[in-house]
C-alpha cells in the first residue's frame, strides 16, 4: 500500500469542506447529498468516504474550522493593549461577515442542525462556549482597564453582544431587502457607544436592570 501523503490528504479534506460549504449554502444541509459534495469536489462518493465517513462528519469539520479561526482571531485580540479597540476590531470582523449572504445562510444551517443532531449539538455547544468565554475575557480586561463601563457584567454583556451580532447575520440571511451597508454602519455605532464609560462614572446597577427614575 502506498503511504499517505499528509499534506495531500489535508488538501483533499479541505477541498471537500469547501465543496460542502457551497452545497450547504445553495441547497441546505438536508437536501445536500454526499454525491452532491463529491461531484462539486470532483471526486466519487466512494473516494470522498476515504476522507470523511459521513455528511455529519463534514459538517462537524465545518464547525471546527470556524472555531479554530475564531480562536486565532481572539488570540490576536487578547495580545492588544487596547482592549476596547480589540472589541471594535472584533465587531468589524463580524460585520464584514454579515455582508456575505453565504456565510449568513451557513450560520443559520449550523444552528438548525445543532437543534436536530446530538453529535453536532455537542460540537456547536462546545465551540459556542469557547467563543463566549473569549469574549467575556476581552470585556473583563477592558472593564479592568477602564476602557468600558466596569458596572457592566462581562458575562451578561457578552451574551447580548453575541445576540446582537448573530441577529444581524440572521437578518442578512432571511430578509432580501436588508440594507447590509446601512445596517453595518448602525450596528458598528451601537457597539461603539453601548459599553463606554459615561462621564467617568460606572453604572452600578445590574446589567439587566434599570436605574431609578
Amino acid at each position: 500500500m502506498r503511504p499517505i501523503d499528509p499534506v495531500q490528504h489535508q488538501q483533499r479534506r479541505q477541498q471537500i469542506v469547501e465543496a460542502a460549504l457551497e452545497c450547504f449554502a445553495e441547497k441546505g444541509f438536508h437536501r445536500t447529498r454526499t454525491a452532491d459534495i463529491g461531484r462539486r469536489a470532483g471526486m466519487s462518493p466512494g473516494h470522498l468516504f476515504h476522507y470523511f465517513d459521513s455528511k455529519d462528519a463534514i459538517f462537524a469539520e465545518v464547525v471546527e474550522q470556524d472555531r479554530r479561526d475564531a480562536a486565532a482571531h481572539f488570540a490576536a485580540l487578547h495580545a492588544r493593549e487596547d482592549r476596547y479597540g480589540a472589541l471594535l476590531e472584533l465587531a468589524d470582523t463580524v460585520l464584514a461577515l454579515v455582508v456575505q449572504r453565504r456565510y449568513a445562510a451557513l450560520t443559520l444551517e449550523t444552528a438548525a442542525e445543532a437543534l436536530r443532531h446530538p453529535r453536532l449539538a455537542a460540537v456547536f455547544e462546545r465551540d459556542d462556549a469557547l467563543i463566549k468565554a473569549d469574549l467575556e475575557r476581552l470585556l473583563g480586561d477592558a472593564a479592568q482597564r477602564g476602557q468600558i463601563d466596569p458596572g457592566l457584567e462581562p458575562q451578561a454583556l457578552a451574551i447580548w453582544l453575541l445576540a446582537l451580532m448573530e441577529g444581524a447575520l440572521m437578518r442578512a440571511a432571511l430578509d432580501p431587502h436588508f440594507d447590509l451597508a446601512r445596517a453595518r454602519a448602525t450596528l458598528r455605532l451601537l457597539l461603539e457607544r453601548l459599553p463606554r464609560p459615561r462621564g467617568g462614572r460606572s453604572a452600578r446597577h445590574p446589567a439587566g436592570g434599570g436605574g431609578r427614575g
